[in-house]
């Protein structure tokens, strides 16, 4: 009877904040079992179309299992059969026209050699390792005296090199005064001079130049750049697919905001779909490691600068985000040196965008890697022991999308904020440098100079640095311009400068007004090019300090501490850029020059026969006439097509015809 009783008592109630039962939420217990027993009563088994159904499935449910239960074998063979077909692709386009299919080839064999290098490291790296120790042995026991020879016969053949290339153009030698220059001012005013490691100086320029001398100097490298650069180019033309259906055709043609800006956000999707693929993680390990065995650095800070090739000064150091906290200050010092000597892969779309040469940006990009360790590691050497050594596992950051779909639009979501960024800055700065240079204008009226403007006091200032860098004097004024406004404005603003000069060049304007001179040479135009690639100005001392203290706040001091001295060596190592670039640049014959200053084309002139065949090569005949290359740009191309077909006996030419 008690249990009876306690049973009907026992309620499940809710009881409020202050103790009160809230008789609304009562529920008799008994009510409950009732409840349950009607259920269980009314409950039968499933018939009809739901019993149909699960019976139909159970060989679908059957074969799904079976499937995943032997993934590894489908997966072979769906691999297999999609290698077999691109076999089959790649035979049928080299049968039908082999030089069309050249860059087919060249990236099928680059994938190729690096699949297989990663398949014999893993199965065959530790028995092809044990080979070669004993040679490894022997080298290390005579290292001392290999060290020796391999330097001396390093300047040896640098000093033959100088000697002997040097003699037709002199002007190569100011700019290797130009690196020594450099070099001696770094150690000068480095923090630690006394502690200063000499190898990765010396490994680093020696890269740097190595780089160089293939892409400035040899076929491959020149064909290899060129090609890049044009790919380049005809890749970031389908941002106007995009940009044109949001903002019309005629906004994109005349508005820079419409032209430039979508560019940013199309390349920064496409680097987020190559870093969900794990493509650009790879290929920065690779450059990583190659500078990180040769210069000794730490791969934490290898790694950082390394990803600055590719993305800006705040996105590659999330790449070493877990070990930010325990690196030491010359490391410290190297990563923000490198976001500040480099540019982002979505920026330099940009400025390919407004007409600057895709090649040089790309290979001072490539160049400036190496440097900046290496005059980093001048301007701030090692005082610490690192935690990170040579053969610590260092795992690479990636990111958290789930499909490529995602990755499209996280990089188009995260481009948003530079995008805004960008046109922000040039809005103010060029509002601030219009009332700077109003302000000096008014200033100098009072003594009589009312010419006086920022451009002309920083023709002053950096006139030293853009002649060591090897700009001819006469043009070194002009350069020296827009090494300042890149300083204390941004890069912006100095290549839309470097591009209107070129422009006037390549429109064949006069070379001198009343007002100065209107373009500068190509080598120039080639040096500034390199000289202004990099974020070193002061309005990026801001966005790394608030970028690199957001992903480690425990080291903001250390970086605001550190900030300014790594900018400035950041411009040092785009100024050493430039200096190779002038020891190895040899000037191209200026076709659009000649074709100026040419009345009428003489068909026996060699020069205008080689120049003939390169503007027919650059000619598309497709309804219209259009133009590739650097006559896409020029003016009068089309008169000049029409004088080469007259002059040069080509009336057989697709073009001419």
């Amino acid at each position: 009877m008690t249990d009876q009783s306690s049973a009907h008592v026992n309620k499940i109630s809710y009881t409020n904040g202050n103790g009160v039962d809230n008789q609304a939420f009562e529920i008799q217990e008994d009510d409950i079992n009732e409840s349950n027993s009607i259920k269980s009563e009314t409950k039968k088994p499933k018939k009809g179309l739901g019993s149909y159904l699960s019976q139909v499935s159970r060989p679908i449910n059957a074969t799904e299992n079976y499937i995943k239960a032997h993934s590894k074998p489908f997966k072979y063979i769906v691999l297999g059969i999609l290698g077999a077909g691109y076999v089959a692709y790649f035979i049928a386009a080299c049968v039908l026209d082999f030089h069309r299919a050249i860059a087919l080839v060249v990236l099928t064999s680059l994938a190729v050699a690096a699949v297989s290098l990663e398949l014999l490291k893993k199965y065959k790296g530790k028995s092809i390792g044990r080979c070669f120790q004993p040679v490894v042995r022997c080298f290390k026991s005579n290292l001392k005296w290999l060290k020796w020879v391999f330097i001396v016969a390093v300047v040896v053949l640098l000093v033959l090199w100088l000697v002997l290339d040097t003699r037709k153009r002199p002007e190569q030698l100011i700019s290797f005064g130009g690196v020594c220059m450099f070099v001696m001012l770094i150690f000068l005013f480095s923090a630690h001079r006394a502690m200063v490691s000499w190898r990765p100086v010396f490994w680093g320029l020696g890269l740097q130049f190595c780089i160089g001398l293939f892409v400035i100097r040899t076929e491959p490298g020149l064909i290899a750049f060129d090609w890049l650069g044009k790919q380049v180019q005809i890749f970031l033309d389908y941002t106007k697919e995009g940009s044109s259906f949001v903002f019309g055709d005629k906004l994109i043609e005349d508005i820079f905001a419409f032209q430039a800006l979508p560019i940013v956000i199309f390349f920064s999707s496409v680097m987020s779909v190559l870093y969900f693929l794990g493509i650009m993680q790879w290929l920065i390990l690779k450059i990583s490691w190659v500078m990180q065995i040769t210069m000794g650095t730490s791969p934490t800070e290898t790694l950082s600068v390394a990803g600055n090739i590719f993305v800006g000064q705040t996105e590659a150091p999330l790449l070493i985000r877990p070990y930010l906290k325990d690196m030491t200050k010359s490391e410290i010092h190297a990563v923000m040196t490198g976001g500040f000597a480099t540019i982002a892969g979505s920026v330099m779309g940009a400025f390919i965008s407004f007409g600057i040469d895709a090649s040089s940006l790309i290979s001072a990009s490539v160049m400036a890697a190496p440097c900046a360790l290496a005059i980093s590691k001048l301007s701030y050497p090692e005082t610490e022991e690192s935690r990170f050594k040579s053969k610590q596992n260092i795992k690479v950051a990636s990111g958290d999308e789930q499909n490529i779909l995602e990755a499209v639009s996280s990089g188009a979501s995260a481009s948003i904020g530079l995008v805004a960024n960008i046109a922000a800055n040039l809005i103010a700065f060029l509002a601030i440098l219009g009332f700077i240079n109003a302000a000096l204008k008014w200033l100098g009226g009072m003594v009589g100079n009312p010419d006086v403007t920022f451009q002309l006091i920083c023709s002053y200032v950096f006139m030293p640095l853009a002649f060591m860098i090897g700009v001819p004097y006469d043009e070194s004024f002009i350069v020296a311009e827009l090494i300042g406004t890149k300083l204390f404005l941004n890069e912006f603003v100095a290549y839309q400068t470097l591009s209107k000069l070129k422009q006037n060049r390549l429109d064949g304007l006069p070379e001198f007004t009343e007002d100065g001179k209107q373009w500068i040479s190509v080598r120039s135009e080639t040096l500034t090019t390199y000289a202004l690639c990099g974020f070193a100005n002061f309005s990026s001392l801001g966005i790394v300090i608030g970028g690199l203290s957001s992903i480690c706040p425990s080291r903001r001091n250390d970086i605001s501490a550190l900030v300014l001295r790594a900018m400035i060596t950041g411009t040092c190592v785009s100024l050493v850029n430039a200096c190779i670039a002038g020891i190895l640049f040899v000037p191209p014959f200026d076709c659009v020059q000649l074709f100026g200053a040419s009345s009428a084309f003489n068909p026996t002139d060699s020069n205008i026969q080689t120049c003939c065949q390169d503007l027919i090569k650059s000619t598309i005949k497709n309804g219209t006439i259009s133009f590739e290359g650097i006559w896409n740009n020029v003016a009068n191309a089309t008169i000049f097509l029409s004088k080469c077909c007259q002059c040069c006996g080509l009336p057989d030419v697709d073009v001419c015809i």
